[in-house]
Formats: structure tokens, sequence, C-alpha cells
């Protein structure tokens, strides 16, 4: 689960008071919002990449809240995915488990795992810069679910799609997240992608979360 109690935020003249959300264990969660409203900046939060002025958040029914990012169980998917241009796809894939120390073997068969569901097996040995995307973004989930996260963040992942590449991405997040059995909270402005892929459905406006 995410859960959000009580959340305030400071930015300069921005401020989001006293917000609270509840993403249940395994749901795929969608928050949405008109441009500007704050949805990145509560991910950021969640994430630890942005201190609160109050409130509580919980992952998997921990407080996670002045814990670093990393010791946060959570998986990220940045709005512009954040890929290392000079890293194969292979290494983006072994990047978290490496740092968690896992053995080898596992970082292995994880990451070819998670290429063969996420169709990016033929391209394991490309560097990202090149890549479509919706190969790019295909990447980018990989890396963020490749340690096994008890949650998953997901900031705008299909805003650069075309229609096409955005149908088959909205298939696939669906299909892997039933799969790894991950809790998401998935960040957009679009009503499609809601519409196709929510379990609950919430809305930031005014500084306050309604759903």
């Amino acid at each position: 689960m995410i859960a959000c109690e009580g959340l305030s935020i400071r930015q300069g003249q921005f401020r989001i008071d006293g917000i609270s959300l509840n993403i249940p264990m395994g749901a795929y969660g969608v928050l949405m919002g008109a441009t500007g409203c704050g949805k990145t900046t509560v991910l950021e939060a969640i994430c630890g990449l942005r201190r609160p002025a109050a409130g509580r958040i919980l992952v998997a029914g921990e407080e996670v809240t002045h814990r670093p990012p990393g010791a946060r169980g959570l998986g990220y998917v940045p709005q512009d995915g954040a890929l290392f241009p000079t890293m194969d796809v292979r290494s983006h894939l072994a990047f978290a488990p490496r740092v968690q120390g896992w053995p080898r073997s596992a970082i292995a068969a994880r990451a070819a795992d998670l290429a063969g569901r996420l169709g990016i097996g033929h391209l394991l040995d490309r560097r990202v810069q090149g890549l479509s995307g919706g190969e790019r973004q295909r990447v980018a989930l990989g890396r963020a679910l490749a340690a096994r996260p008890a949650a998953l963040l997901m900031d705008e992942p299909l805003s650069a799609l075309d229609e096409s590449a955005r149908a088959g991405m909205i298939t696939l997040l669906r299909a892997i997240q039933r799969d790894e059995g991950v809790t998401v909270l998935h960040v957009t402005h679009n009503p499609i992608e809601a519409e196709a892929l929510a379990d609950l459905r919430l809305t930031l406006a005014d500084g306050r979360i309604s759903g």
C-alpha cells in the first residue's frame, strides 16, 4: 500500500496542505489533475526527493517519511525516464539489484525475465540512445521494477508516446502490474489512461485530493 496522512508541502508560493491518500496493497491507483496542480510534487515527496512540511508517508504499512529515497521500497519512473545514456539496457535492468547487493546469478535472471515480459529482450545489449520512445519507457519501467519494490510510482509515463505506442503500454502496464503484484500510483492528466488502468482514481485540485 501507499499512504499519505495529513501531508503538507511548501515550495515557494506553492503549497499543498494536509492531503491524505491510500492506495491499497496490490491496487492500481491513478492521480489526476491539471498541469501545475502539484501531482509531481506529491510523487517526489512520497519518493523522498522532496521534504514535506508536515504529515506521514507509509509504504507497505511502514512509515518512510524520514527515510532516504533508496530505503523506501519504491520504484520510480520520472516523466523523462531519466535513463543513463552511456549504459545498455541490460545494465539498466541490473542497476537497482546490483546496488542492493543481489548475487550475480539472480541479477542476470531477473534482467532476462523482465526483458522478456517487457518485450525488450532483443535490446539488452543496446544503449538507450537511439531507442524509440516506447522502448525507452519499457526500459525505465523495467529498471524501476527490477529490485521487486513494494510499490511503483510513475509520473506521466505515457505522455511522450504516440497513440499506438500508448495503447500498447497501457496493456503492458496492466499485465506487468498484475504479474508483479505491485501497488501502483500513476500520475496523469489523461482521462483515457485513468479509465483504462485505475482501480482507484484520485484527483488533485486546489491543494486537495478527492476521489
